[in-house]
């Protein structure tokens, strides 16, 4: 079986563990419309061999609200993931996106700068270089 979101470079982190190590890291960035924790991988956990090397999971907890607003917060973040953690994000790290209430009503492209200004901040930024002009 394929890993999950390989299209994008982007595989899903699923189990707790997962998430505790992250969370562990104790590396981790707030902005108004999200919060962003990161971890370089290392020898105890990394991707198995064959899947991709940068990881994200989303959470939301209930002080987002109800079932049906955590899940259109979760669909938000995890658009977001596919537009800018696959093309900006370090390989070799795992990213965990947390909704915050915000995360509902803030307007796209603020959402957008967020994260790229939480990536910045945690100095997991992977410029993209410019295509050569013709």
């Amino acid at each position: 079986m394929p890993p999950e979101s390989s299209a994008s470079g982007v595989g899903r982190l699923k189990r707790r563990p997962e998430f505790l190590a992250v969370a562990g890291a104790r590396r981790k960035w707030v902005a108004p419309g999200l919060i962003l924790q990161a971890r370089r991988h290392d020898d105890r956990q990394h991707p198995d061999a064959g899947e991709v090397s940068l990881r994200v999971g989303f959470t939301a907890s209930k002080k987002v609200g109800n079932a049906v607003a955590r899940n259109r917060a979760k669909r938000r973040l995890r658009e977001l993931a596919r537009e800018i953690l696959a093309v900006h994000g370090l390989p070799d790290n795992d990213y965990v996106l947390i909704a915050r209430g915000e995360t509902l009503v803030r307007p796209w492209p603020d959402l957008k700068q967020d994260l790229t200004t939480c990536l910045k901040r945690l100095k997991v930024w992977r410029a993209v270089p410019r295509p050569a002009e013709p």
